[in-house]
């Protein structure tokens, strides 16, 4: 087949320190009509700095293209232009992208090769109607009428199953959930019917049945357009589920290549094998998880292959103990602990959506119907269901964080409304929280070391500040950072350090629960492999009570002691992960499980 779009011998760099550093290395690629591109990699490794340079979304500087190729090829009734003095490829029917000039980039933006981004809230303009939106790029590269744009908008949006697509196209981002402003923003993609689409990590943020039908649309649409895609990601089960072709990508080179099927059956490089032994298996529950460092030892980016070393193999089965022997430790260690930590009886959460006149609510969300459960000391119990089922709010209404309409929550056997503010003061020393995103719920302005000491200092905790700078860096090697790491900031860490920073600014005061709020979804699989082992360890050394909340299936089934399912504020359906999973009860459950991505 001839390709759509030929990415030659691409060189990027960025100027640091004074001085162009390589960030991604003369890889070379096809994309061909009817077929995905999946390149997969973890953060950093170079993937969407590629494709973005294929699009000139680069700042130039600091990034420069070193060298390399982007040919568009002509072999569609498209017409491309060919009169922008920029463009010099030597080849008929052909284009150089890193060639053209803006104005000759943004002929083929939107028209021949479209983008999707990975978070569509921070995409669309949250003060500009969804439909206006995808109306301003059909009038950008189209002459239709007003009339005529809002007609083909509203079909497109028809096309990409979104409900109501007359009242989401009057809708701002903010009025609609994940999906929906993803499925805008594949409308958007689509409207001019381009030959390429960039999927770049379109999927991440969201729960399994979001996704499954998010991939299922991109699926139907590429059949129907018989158009080439793109699909960046780091999740090589979703890979398994779009990809005809794989790029592996490690450290700004591609150091595996081929039809996806051979590269996931068979994969050749060790960097390639690390990432799926590291994913949660969904068959069995290993004491330990593999990292991708287990496989890669000394190893440096290259495209020669290797086999794991015999001391390598040793290490990555040692993780994987029998699973019934991990059970029968792990219900050993619950049955020891069964004292309800925290009791839950007929919780109700509820918000008012719009209110009268007269301030009378007229419109109420029921957040949390009615919930009643115990979390056990030492025991991880995992709350699941899709966006938007009560999972975060119930976690933050445990913590206090949130005021229930009614029900009881109890710390130990005494109700949270018996304690007076002296008490809940002390009281929040024991219940610690993880968000979901550790850059934001960490002071870009204050080191990481002094973020850690802050809870120490409110809460009176040593009797010097001398005192307290050893005990966080106690704990911070505890997590797997090093005592320099004290005194960097933030932006300085990747995002697995950061997660780990967070961590250890949650357990710093030893507390008895610890709400793990979607703390690891954000990361990378083998970066989430290495912070759930560390949350494994840490709860085994110093007995932590999780309520681990996810809409990863595959992590809940490898971390949890007991799983509780969620849907529109209600529990459907309680047990442990072995009952779950081999016979699960309650037809939500059962499409939660059959939406996991497998390999």
């Amino acid at each position: 087949m001839n390709p759509l779009l030929s990415v030659q011998d691409l060189t990027i760099e960025f100027l640091r320190d004074g001085a162009y550093q390589p960030v991604v290395r003369n890889i070379s690629f096809n994309v061909y009509r009817g077929r995905t591109l999946g390149i997969v990699g973890e953060s950093g490794s170079g993937k969407s700095v590629s494709c973005m340079s294929i699009m000139g979304l680069l700042p130039i500087p600091p990034a420069r293209i070193a060298s390399g190729n982007a040919l568009l090829y002509n072999n569609t009734e498209k017409t491309i232009a060919s009169d922008d003095a920029d463009v010099a490829t030597g080849e008929e029917n052909a284009i150089d992208l890193l060639s053209l000039s803006e104005d000759g980039l943004r002929r083929h933006r939107g028209n021949d090769i479209s983008m999707i981004f990975q978070e569509p809230m921070t995409s669309l303009n949250p003060v500009q109607r969804c439909g206006k939106q995808v109306m301003e790029m059909l009038r950008l590269h189209e002459k239709v009428s007003t009339e005529e744009a809002r007609r083909r908008v509203i079909e497109l949006f028809e096309e990409v199953q979104l409900p109501r697509p007359e009242k989401i196209f009057d809708s701002y981002p903010h009025e609609i959930s994940g999906g929906q402003k993803q499925r805008v923003m594949i409308a958007m993609a689509l409207v001019c019917h381009p030959q390429i689409i960039i999927a770049d990590e379109p999927t991440t943020a969201l729960d399994v049945m979001v996704q499954k039908a998010i991939l299922d649309l991109l699926r139907s649409l590429q059949k129907k357009y018989n158009i080439g895609v793109i699909f960046i990601t780091h999740d090589l089960g979703v890979m398994a589920q779009i990809a005809d072709d794989i790029a592996v990508m490690y450290h700004g080179e591609i150091v595996e290549q081929g039809i996806a099927r051979d590269v996931l059956e068979h994969p050749q490089h060790p960097y390639t094998q690390g990432l799926l032994a590291c994913r949660p298996p969904l068959d069995s529950r290993p004491y330990r998880l593999p990292t991708v460092a287990d496989y890669m030892g000394d190893t440096t980016p290259t495209n020669a292959t290797a086999e794991p070393s015999h001391a390598v193999k040793t290490a990555s089965n040692a993780t994987t103990r029998d699973a019934n022997e991990v059970i029968a430790d792990d219900k050993q260690n619950c049955d020891n602990e069964r004292v309800p930590l925290i009791s839950v009886h007929d919780l109700h959460v509820d918000f008012t959506l719009k209110k009268s006149l007269f301030g009378k609510p007229k419109q109420i969300l029921h957040a949390v119907d009615g919930l009643t459960f115990d979390i056990m000391q030492g025991e991880t119990l995992g709350l699941v269901g899709g966006s938007g089922c009560g999972k975060t709010t119930l976690g933050r209404t445990l913590l206090h964080l949130i005021n229930s309409t009614s029900g009881t929550i109890a710390y130990r056997g005494t109700p949270l409304d018996r304690f007076d503010s002296s008490q809940m003061r002390h009281l929040r020393t024991k219940l610690q929280i993880i968000f979901q995103d550790p850059y934001s719920s960490l002071n870009p302005h204050i080191t990481v070391g002094e973020a850690i000491m802050e809870p120490l200092r409110v809460h009176g905790m040593k009797s010097s500040d001398s005192e307290r700078r050893d005990a966080v860096i106690e704990l911070m090697q505890q997590v797997g950072l090093s005592p320099e790491h004290f005194d960097r900031y933030p932006h300085e860490f990747s995002g697995g350090q950061r997660q780990r920073v967070c961590i250890a600014r949650a357990l710093i005061l030893q507390p008895e629960l610890v709400v793990c709020d979607e703390s690891v979804s954000a990361l990378d699989v083998s970066v989430q492999a290495q912070v759930l082992n560390l949350l494994n360890d840490l709860k085994r050394r110093h007995g932590y009570t999780y309520l681990f909340i996810t809409h990863d299936m595959a992590v809940v089934h490898y971390l949890a002691d007991r799983i509780i399912v969620m849907e529109s504020g209600r529990i459907v359906e309680t047990g442990t992960p072995e009952e779950i999973f081999t016979t699960p009860q309650h037809p939500y459950t059962k499409k939660l499980i059959e939406s996991i991505p497998r390999i």
